[in-house]
Order: structure tokens, then sequence, then C-alpha cells
């Protein structure tokens, strides 16, 4: 496994005492579920909703979702269970994932694979592939989950062959799927939902430098965002609805930056002002032409950028020193480029604008994830006199992949989105004790 140099320190500055500039969660002196019926709740999204954390799906991840912590409190106030397709103890690593083993020399962290135990084969999909085969859950749930879907996928019904997270909850071999994820999590009666589907609509172009995915269309966004929203209140359920994070902001995007790349480079070859990439022209609805041009600290690179090739002779097109030389340069894959990030923040704030409007017209109740996590970044996070924010490890809040939350990241989304349920129904769901659930494990 990789160990991912980051030349940068993580600072270990621990829990800090109060800061008055940061917000606290304060306890509402009565429970009550109001208006609500809390029969049946079921969660919809993607890999933030299932779970996801440091790398992949695995038990423990599973165990604290956000809309697994939600359901324990609605408990409090009359809610029904809420069952997971969980992995089995015996295949507790799930997909595999990250764990950090230790810090080498400079502090940079060293990540070491947790290998999979619920892979059970492979199957080679027409057109597109070969795609892993997880173990199946056999049995009712309600936390639909998916990671890697978009909202662009939820009425493609062969879409459970390509995505092997949505394979392992229907029945049936994958080849021969064919029913679509909306009609799935609609399928059997509920009285409550959350919803947090479309991050990947624009993440999975951010993470890939802009170079592996495409950004969802508008007008495909909005058209069924707003069918999604339709077919889900449709039996009468009440629900919450949250906006699409800032992407650009987290820490995948903001670990490995251009200062640090360009002083580490510094240290052994005094005389490198700057470094290249392939960057973006312009952005969109211009065509997608790339050239070489020196970084500036717009430019956002991967939390997994490998530093050491840096200089290489053997990297990229080979021959000139990568990155050091625009015949060169670093490959588009591992930077977000200031017309990227442009991209991603034109579409975002379209998408959020959609979503915000549906809560609206339908009365539902709307968690608006960009501020808060873009209020986080800005100014830290106070939860019962601990101090967190969006850094990488030390903050307490992202897992070892960047993207995707700890266990004590999810219960602080469990919260917001209960807060924005209390405020909007007039209900007084009782929060998460945060501090009860772990950061980065250490160790």
């Amino acid at each position: 496994m990789k160990n991912f140099k980051i030349y940068a320190y993580v600072l270990f500055a621990g829990l800090l005492g109060l800061s008055a500039c940061k917000p606290s969660i304060v306890q509402p002196s009565t429970f009550s579920a109001g208006p609500l019926d809390l029969t049946r709740y079921i969660s919809v999204g993607n890999s933030l909703t299932a779970g996801y954390a440091d790398g992949g799906l695995y038990l423990e991840g599973q165990q604290n979702s956000y809309p697994s912590i939600i359901a324990q409190q609605l408990q409090q106030v009359g809610g029904g269970s809420f069952t997971q397709p969980l992995f089995d103890p015996s295949q507790a690593n799930g997909t595999g994932y990250q764990s950090l083993t230790g810090f080498d020399a400079t502090g940079s962290p060293i990540l070491t694979a947790v290998p999979a135990n619920a892979v059970t084969g492979s199957a080679t999909i027409p057109g597109f592939g070969t795609v892993p085969i997880f173990a199946k859950y056999t049995g009712n749930f309600d936390n639909y989950g998916v990671p890697g879907i978009k909202l662009a996928n939820v009425n493609v019904a062969a879409y459970g062959n390509v995505n092997p997270y949505f394979a392992r909850m229907l029945p049936g071999a994958t080849g021969t799927l064919n029913t679509t994820y909306l009609s799935f999590v609609t399928a059997s009666p509920y009285s409550f939902f959350t919803d947090w589907l479309g991050n990947n609509d624009a993440l999975l172009y951010a993470t890939s430098g802009g170079a592996g995915d495409t950004l969802t269309t508008k007008a495909v966004f909005t058209s069924t965002y707003n069918a999604t929203v339709a077919k889900l209140i449709a039996n009468g359920a009440k629900g919450a609805l949250a906006s699409i994070p800032d992407v650009t902001t987290i820490p995948y995007f903001n670990t490995v930056t251009y200062a640090a790349l360009l002083a580490g480079v510094q240290k052994s070859a005094p005389t490198v002002t700057g470094l290249y990439i392939n960057a973006l022209v312009s952005p969109l609805p211009a065509a997608a032409t790339y050239a070489a041009r020196l970084a500036t600290p717009s430019d956002l690179f991967v939390l997994t950028f490998p530093t050491a090739l840096l200089g290489s002779t053997t990297a990229g097109v080979g021959t000139y020193p990568y990155g050091l030389d625009p015949r060169n340069p670093i490959q588009t894959q591992y930077v977000l480029d200031a017309n990227e990030v442009a991209n991603v923040k034109d579409y975002v704030n379209s998408y959020n604008g959609t979503i915000r409007s549906a809560a609206a017209a339908n009365r539902l109740a709307y968690f608006d994830a960009f501020t808060f996590l873009n209020g986080v970044k800005s100014n830290g996070l106070l939860v019962n006199g601990a101090s967190l924010n969006s850094g990488y490890i030390s903050g307490g809040i992202f897992s070892l992949d960047g993207v995707h939350l700890t266990p004590r990241g999810y219960a602080i989304v469990a919260n917001e989105f209960i807060k924005a349920i209390n405020s909007n129904y007039n209900s007084n769901i009782p929060l998460a004790d945060v501090s009860s659930y772990r950061g980065v494990k250490f160790p």
C-alpha cells in the first residue's frame, strides 16, 4: 500500500478549549416527535449515507452511519426500528479500507490497506467491463445508501449491474438486474425519509481532477431531483433534504498544497521557482482544451498525488523532469485546476438552488450542508468543549480518505439533520452525543 507523502506536518494540537466564535450544540429541554409519524424511517443517498469511510465500506463505518445515528435519536420519541444492510461480522472488512499505522520522519501519515473480505467474485458487463461482486445482503432494511450513485442514475434500470454496492442489495445475479434505485427505495411503505442524493454528480468529476467523470447537466439534475422528491412524498411521507457541500473545501483538495509541494522540491532543487500542470484552458461550456501552464495556489492537488514523482524523468511522458518542465506537466487527474474549480462551484450552486427550492415548495426540512461545512472549515466547531475542524486527520471530522467522515463527523451531520427537522416540523428530537463517537483511529 502506498504511503501518502504530504509535504506539510500534520499537527496534533489535541482538543482545544472553548472559543467564542465557534458554534456549540444545545439540547432542547423536552423531547417530542411533534406532528411526525416516525413508524418507518428510510435514508436515501450515496456513500455518505451508507457510512463509507477511510476509502471503503466496512462494518464499523456502516454501524456509525449518520442515518443509523438519526434513527437512534428518533427512537427516543417513538420512532420505529432501523435496519441496515450490514456486512456479516465474519466479513467486517467489507470492501477493504485504509488504516493509520504511523507517521514517517517528516510527520506524514503512513496508511496501510486493510484487505477486503466481502468480495465473492467478479462479473464482466458488456460495454462496461469487469465489476466486483460483494456479499449479498438478504432481508429488509431501511438505509438505502449506495456508494458511487449519482442522482442521474436513480432511474437507470440496469444500474445495479455496474454498481456492486447496489447489486448486493438486490435479489438476482449481477448482469441480470433490472430494478431502478428510485423504484427500489419506494417499493415498501415508509413514513419519514432523509435524502442526500446529488453529491456524486459533482464530487466524481472533482476527485478525478476533471478527467475521469463529467458533471451532471443542470437541466438533468433539476428535472431528476424534482421527480425524485415527488416520488418520495407521493405516499404522504415527510422528510428532510440536504444540500451538496462545496467539495473543493474538503481535505482531499486542501492537504497537499501547491506551496507545500514547491517547498518540498526546493529543498533539493532550490532554483526551481514553479510547478507545471496540464490545465483546462477555460471553464464550461467551452470545449475541454488542456494546456501546460505554471500552477498557482488556486489549483487544488488531490490528497493521493504521488509527490515522489516530481522531477522524475520517467514519469508522465518521460525525458523531461515531471512537473518541472512545461513539456512534462503534472497530469490533470492529480489537479483540480482553477477553471475546473470554477466549473464545480458553478454546478454545485445550481444543484443547491434546485434542492433548496424543492424543500421550500414541498415544506420539507432542509439541512444546508454547503453553508454548515463551509462554516466548519472557516471557524471550526465546538462540541462539548472539544474543538473540531476540517483538517486532515487532526480535525476529527474527516476520515483517512479526505472525503468521507469519521463516526464523529457522521454524528455531527446527524445532529444537523435533526436540527433542521426540529425547526421545520416543530418537533423536539434529541441530539446525539457527538463526543461518544470517535474521530480518526490512531495506532
